[in-house]
Formats: C-alpha cells, sequence, structure tokens
C-alpha cells in the first residue's frame, strides 16, 4: 500500500526465510536496484534454497517482494554471517527496511552463535556506509574495516576496491537491534 508520497506503508510488512519461489522476485528487485551487482536468477534460486537461514525476504501485502538480504555462514568460521547483498526497492526506501532486515536477521535462532557481521562495501557506496554504521551504533556494536578485494590486485582494475566491514554483535546486545 501506498501513501501519498509514493512510498509503501510499513504496516503490511513481513519479514521472513526466502524459499525457492522467491527466486524470480528476488532477481527482478535487485535488477531494480541499481547499481547492485545482478546475479543469475539460479544463484537466487540456490540462495533461496540451500541458504535460506542466511537470507531474508521482505514483503508487503500486494507488492510482494520489496527487500532481500543474502548471506551465509563464514566458511570454517561460524561465528561469523557474511552479508553479501542488501536490496531495497525504490517504494520501500526510507522506512528503514534495511536495518529492520539485519536486525531479523541476526536475531533467527539458527545463528544464535553467530558474534560478527561482515561486508565489503567500495569507499563511495553511502548508502551502504550508512546503514551498516547505523546497525551497529543501535546495537551497541564496533565496526572496524580494511581494504579486503583490492582494485589492482582482484579486480584487475575494473572495479573499486571492496573494504571487508566487520561488526562486532556483542552477544546480549542483538536483541536490541
Amino acid at each position: 500500500m501506498l501513501d501519498g508520497s509514493g512510498t509503501l506503508k510499513s504496516t503490511t510488512l513481513t519479514l521472513r526465510k526466502p524459499v525457492a519461489e522467491d527466486g524470480e522476485a528476488i532477481f527482478e528487485l535487485v535488477r531494480a536496484c541499481k547499481p547492485l551487482d545482478e546475479n543469475s536468477m539460479y544463484c537466487n534460486l540456490v540462495q533461496c534454497d540451500h541458504f535460506a537461514d542466511t537470507c531474508v525476504v521482505a514483503e508487503v501485502e500486494g507488492k510482494g517482494v520489496v527487500g532481500w538480504i543474502s548471506g551465509h555462514q563464514v566458511p570454517n568460521d561460524p561465528t561469523a554471517l557474511f552479508v553479501w547483498q542488501v536490496a531495497v526497492s525504490p517504494e520501500a526506501r526510507g522506512m528503514g527496511l534495511g536495518g529492520k532486515m539485519l536486525s531479523h536477521l541476526v536475531n533467527r535462532p539458527a545463528l544464535s552463535g553467530v558474534r560478527f557481521m561482515k561486508t565489503t562495501i567500495t569507499k563511495d557506496n553511502d548508502a551502504s556506509w550508512a546503514l551498516f554504521r547505523r546497525f551497529a551504533s543501535r546495537i551497541g556494536g564496533e565496526l572496524s574495516h580494511e581494504p579486503h578485494f583490492t582494485k589492482g590486485n582482484h579486480f584487475g582494475g575494473r572495479h573499486d576496491t571492496e573494504h571487508m566491514v566487520t561488526i562486532a554483535l556483542r552477544g546480549g546486545l542483538r536483541k536490541a537491534a
């Protein structure tokens, strides 16, 4: 449901684990959220099917999927959740949906052993920096970052350096998220 400004009302918002049938809608959402990197529809289907515990879908009644976070637990480190992609449809922006989805994710029972949230962000991605800084501040977590995938060493000069952002979740403060 849209309000007078063209923004969705949040009263009908549902946050849940994805199912394989969400793959196409997620693929279309990511395509609408430039400049996010598009994955194949098959990749989104596998994320929904194999990584449902570490991904979240936001949907609004009558509008379908308006938000998506893909993530996975870091191999060989079950205490770290890596957030791969955050997508919020243009009509759902300004509702704090990114932060709500992050909070929903870290408070799932299946992720109770997670103590660190990790993601990579380019220096010029102001929206992502703001989202993760607000999230860390809200939970009282510590945010640190360092260059990880560099323009010269990993991207052949074709993509800006991605900084590994780590947020310490501080156990008991997770529910405050």
